[in-house]
């Protein structure tokens, strides 16, 4: 379990390809607080550690994970946000967030709007998840507040924190990222849809 408070920025340093997975090591100023079995939200997914050297640590995403997130994109060199999970008793500073991806999404707009950006991103509806205005989304890991809230889209605003110390500061038009929709909202969402 997650906020969407991320920690710090990782750098990707390996992708290891075998069989249907995939192996990435990370650099990290966190890497040696970890431990091998450790959950770690990488952009919002929920990867588990299965090596630590030094100031790097690897994680491996299976099939499932591949198809549903942004992993595959990912190059050497790419930054990606980091959170460890909560601590039983810890302030919830962002949202309930599972570190499982729902879909991907992609960015179709930035705007910078005197301090702040103001980012638009478009998902496929079919999947049939849903945002709200003022309710709450994951984007890359980070927990924010729905602004506008369209069929298949959806925008946020963020602030300049939040822009400089995640990978928010990367996007561009076409970025696709990693979107996971709030919890309650999709339990009470199959409720009702099994009325």
């Amino acid at each position: 379990m997650f906020t969407g408070i991320i920690e710090t920025l990782g750098v990707v340093q390996r992708i290891e390809k075998e069989q249907d997975n995939i192996h990435v090591t990370v650099e990290s100023a966190m890497a040696d607080e970890l431990k091998i079995d450790q959950s770690v939200a990488h952009n919002g997914i929920c990867l588990t550690v299965v090596a630590i050297e030094g100031h790097r640590y690897t994680v491996t995403a299976i099939g499932e994970t591949i198809k549903k997130t942004n992993i595959s994109n990912w190059k050497v060199g790419d930054n990606v946000n980091l959170e460890r999970a909560m601590k039983l008793g810890d302030r919830l500073d962002g949202h309930i967030v599972q570190g499982h991806v729902d879909q991907t999404g992609t960015c179709v707009s930035i705007k910078e709007t005197n301090g702040s950006w103001f980012c638009t991103f478009e998902y496929d509806s079919a999947l049939q998840n849903i945002t709200i205005e003022k309710g709450s989304i994951t984007v890359n890991g980070v927990s924010l507040t729905v602004v506008d809230s369209g069929l298949n889209n959806f925008s946020v605003a963020i602030i300049p924190y939040t822009y400089e110390h995640t990978n928010f500061n990367s996007f561009v038009v076409g970025s696709k990222v990693n979107l996971e929709f709030d919890v309650i909202g999709k339990y009470v969402a199959r409720l009702y849809g099994n009325r």
